[in-house]
């Protein structure tokens, strides 16, 4: 088999995720058998490095393995604040993933890694994106969400929009074709998920119209469309119990409507251990499903797990070895 070649990036300079980066650096017996090119700034990881009273050492001797590269990207950084978003580090983090982004769509990496972004920092730096998936989502239309740990699979119709915007777009057509699509990704990657379990919109799966009419007009007729096409799905199910229906059944997902109705059962269950899975492209993208994490940036108690997670996901996907 050829060795994949894995791509990370440093998420936001002021954030957790070049601490988290340098760290698993630090470990390197612990990564899987693959090249890495890190999409970043040596100058960020070196002021890092003294930040957190590393070795001197530990980023020449990683460089210097042989399987590690690290890809200068972007604007340089005059000045490391650690700990909260800045237009210039908002600037800088989109730079690395963009990059990152073409090297994957070039065929030159098989798979992206990405350290958390902030938001606020995009933002601030004018950038349109509300994330990483939104991005993604501008060039690859079929890009969808999902979250993946031991215990719990799911994906999400809709992420980072507000709640009203979110409620719009629950139309029969819109879902139907969003679970062709997330059928025809599963497939594709080998990702072993035998059925769809999808969320209602209101308490109790709207209780038969009595809670509200977007069950029956809208999410019913979508799962019907989809299993006429021969998709494996069911539902709608109340929100406050599918995730039970779910958990600990590998071969069950839960198709959620909303950014929250997923997250909060997913994090509350797998916080340090859970990836962040884009569907829907033609390269692997994982990340850990915690953000920038400001306020213990520096402190050297950011958990390296989640990440580990997100990298060993990748490997095993562009290895084929999951499923």
């Amino acid at each position: 088999m050829k060795i994949p070649v894995i791509g990370l990036t440093l998420g936001d300079p002021a954030g957790i995720g070049p601490e988290i980066i340098l760290r698993t650096l630090k470990e390197v017996s612990s990564l899987p058998e693959a090249r890495f090119i890190i999409f970043g700034q040596r100058r960020i990881l070196e002021d890092w490095s003294r930040h957190l009273g590393l070795s001197s050492d530990l980023l020449p001797a990683a460089l210097s393995a042989g399987n590690i590269e690290l890809r200068e990207t972007g604007l340089p950084l005059e000045k490391l604040e650690p700990g909260s978003p800045t237009v210039a580090g908002g600037r800088v983090s989109f730079d690395f993933f963009r990059e990152a982004v073409s090297a994957a769509d070039s065929g030159e990496v098989q798979a992206l890694v990405t350290a958390p972004i902030s938001k606020e920092g995009w933002h601030q730096a004018g950038i349109i994106y509300r994330g990483h998936t939104e991005y993604l989502e501008s060039l690859f239309p079929e890009a969808i969400m999902t979250f993946w740990s031991n215990r719990l699979k799911v994906a999400l119709f809709t992420h980072h929009l507000p709640l009203r915007e979110a409620i719009s777009r629950v139309r029969r057509q819109n879902l139907a074709t969003f679970f062709r699509l997330l059928g025809k990704h599963l497939v594709r990657w080998n990702l072993a998920v035998e059925e769809l379990l999808v969320c209602g919109l209101n308490p109790h799966a709207g209780e038969n119209g009595a809670l509200g009419q977007e069950e029956g007009q809208e999410i019913i007729p979508a799962v019907a469309e989809a299993r006429s096409a021969g998709l494996s799905l069911s539902g709608p199910f109340p929100a406050d119990t599918i995730f039970l229906k779910a958990l600990d059944s590998p071969g069950k997902m839960v198709v959620a409507l909303y950014h929250d109705q997923a997250l909060i059962a997913f994090k509350l269950l797998s916080f340090e251990q859970g990836v962040n899975l884009t569907l829907g492209l033609p390269f692997i993208r994982t990340s850990p499903d915690h953000g920038t994490a400001f306020e213990l940036a520096g402190k050297g108690l950011a958990s390296l797990e989640s990440f580990r997670e997100a990298l060993w996901l990748a490997w095993k996907m562009v290895s084929g070895k999951v499923g």
